[in-house]
């Protein structure tokens, strides 16, 4: 190796902090630096490079990552390393090649390996370094939750990206999985074989109840080709309000009361869309009142046209909601409340026209739900799924008691369905959440609801950037 290519570096550093950088061995058994981390002690110097071998630590030479970290400890503060350059780097960069045994420099320009850049990225999945065997250094990984905006600083490394927790407020450098290796650790895990979607509470299985397949948009197999979704990248909008609000809920959660209250509390604020149908108008309707009515030829070329959000068809006649109806709302100053399928969220999270505000609201616990059915029933406002003991000739006859027993277990099942169908939802669809709801008290439902929507006209948004580029 020609002597000067040799450097002596000195650093002075903190002994209870980390260096900032990680090693590896590369194919020529060389001790070389991976990567450096945004920040740390060796960026700041700015005298260490991606690719320098490390020859000695103070004097003592070191062949592999564990008698450097050794020979770091017992260095305490001063610290002096001896570099030595790459020769598999020398040679990708085209500077050098082998011929015949020998590294001979050709005197070429080398090609750009990587590159710096800031942005900013909504993590769409949650992350913990100290549960992560693939990271190089679990000191300096970065844990963040599902919904964190990270700041990307250096996207080099294929595999590993540098990041800020914005969202935490803390201004440690630290290093996160990237898209490419997210993805190829997810596509071992095939969504048919996530068994937690499939086993009830209490080891019960999900009851297989037949739907009805409503509001299919056409356009969505256009996103349903990227589902693996891990990072999005966003941007930092000033105060504004969105045009339209999503409530997300399997059925009895209650959001289509949270939509007519939102509606009633302030009808020149939020406002609904009337659904087009194909159904014969019947005595006494008028178009536009409850339906909007068209000829089923008509409609169905409106589908084909992807004029719809979403639509389906119900004993014989379609039924959907046109896009136009969405932005005569919005258009006439109100913010348009849809309470839709969860498939039409790939649809609107994309639009910039829609700029949704998405609200999942979830189911409560066993007993929270037992008291809202409870509530319901003593109103009038829901089926009747409890025996009653009065009806019965004789009050403790033991066919009293069996149909009793039978109408609690159904309501139960019932209950156990609808809870484990949130909990699917909410899995399957979060990425498309800005906000979630658990409906224990509908009053305090409400109230976050007008809280959130109102604090948003006063503070900075993340939103996607495809909807301002």
């Amino acid at each position: 190796m020609p002597v000067e290519t040799i450097k002596m570096v000195g650093l002075r550093r903190d002994p209870s902090k980390p260096l900032g950088l990680t090693v590896e061995m590369d194919e020529y058994k060389q001790l070389v630096i991976a990567r450096i981390l945004a920040g740390g002690v060796i960026d700041k110097q700015s005298m260490l490079h991606v690719g320098d071998v490390i020859l000695e630590v103070n004097g003592t030479p070191v062949h592999s990552p564990d008698e450097l970290q050794v020979e770091v400890s017992r260095a305490k503060e001063n610290l002096t390393l001896k570099i030595g350059p790459n020769v598999d780097e020398e040679i990708k960069s085209g500077r050098y090649t082998v011929s015949g045994g020998q590294v001979k420099q050709n005197g070429i320009a080398g090609l750009e390996t990587g590159k710096k850049l800031t942005c900013y990225m909504r993590a769409l999945f949650a992350y913990n370094p100290s549960e992560d065997s693939l990271l190089p250094c679990r000191d300096i990984g970065l844990p963040f939750k599902s919904g964190d905006i990270l700041q990307i600083i250096n996207v080099k490394d294929p595999n590993w990206w540098q990041a800020k927790n914005i969202t935490a407020e803390s201004d440690k450098i630290g290093l996160i999985p990237s898209q490419e290796l997210e993805e190829r650790r997810k596509a071992f895990v095939a969504p048919e074989a996530d068994y937690v979607h499939k086993i009830g509470i209490c080891g019960t299985r999900i009851s297989k109840r037949k739907r009805k397949t409503m509001y299919r948009s056409v356009a969505n197999c256009e996103f349903d080709k990227a589902e693996l979704l891990l990072y999005e990248e966003v941007t930092r909008m000033p105060p504004f309000r969105r045009k339209t609000l999503v409530l997300i809920g399997v059925s009895g959660v209650g959001r289509r009361t949270l939509k007519n209250r939102l509606i009633n509390s302030d009808v020149d604020k939020f406002g609904a869309v009337i659904p087009h149908t194909s159904r014969p108008k019947r005595a006494l309707e008028e178009n536009g009142t409850s339906y909007w009515f068209m000829d089923r030829e008509e409609m169905e070329e409106a589908v084909k046209q992807n004029e719809f959000l979403e639509y389906g068809e119900h004993n014989g006649n379609l039924y959907g909601t046109h896009l136009q109806s969405i932005k005569d709302v919005i258009n006439s100053g109100r913010m348009c409340i849809l309470d839709c399928a969860p498939n039409a969220l790939k649809i609107l999270h994309n639009s910039q026209e829609l700029m949704p505000f998405v609200i999942f609201v979830a189911a409560p616990g066993m007993d929270q739900l037992k008291t809202i059915y409870a509530d319901r029933r003593a109103t009038g406002s829901n089926r009747n799924l409890s025996f009653d003991r009065q009806s019965s000739i004789r009050f403790s006859s033991r066919r009293a008691r069996t149909l009793e027993s039978l109408a609690s277990l159904y309501e139960d099942d019932d209950l156990v369905a609808t809870v484990e169908e949130s909990s699917f939802v909410q899995r399957k669809y979060e990425k498309y959440f800005d906000m979630v709801i658990i409906n224990e008290d509908f009053d305090e439902t409400f109230r976050q609801v007008v809280e959130t929507l109102d604090q948003m006209s006063h503070e900075d948004q993340w939103v996607p950037v495809n909807w301002i580029y």
